[in-house]
């Protein structure tokens, strides 16, 4: 199982702050495709992504028990 977290409004749009989701040998980008597909999450594409704590780009391959975080940008005054 991988453990997505989610920020933000990402949080708001799903309605989650984590998802469990089978998706061992997956890249971070078809990770993105299921979870637009299945969570409507539009502000997807602009989030940067971490696995395990280190950024990383849509070509990371995930394994089980890998932890991917999708950190919205943010705005503030």
């Amino acid at each position: 199982m991988i453990n997505v977290l989610l920020f933000a409004q990402l949080r708001d749009e799903s309605g989650k702050e984590s998802i469990s989701i089978e998706g061992n040998g997956w890249s971070v980008d078809e990770l993105k495709r299921k979870l637009k597909a299945d969570y409507q999450l539009g502000s997807l594409e602009t989030a940067m992504t971490a696995v395990n704590e280190e950024f990383a780009d849509d070509d990371t391959i995930l394994s089980d028990g890998d932890t991917v975080a999708f950190i919205p940008p943010v705005s503030g005054g």
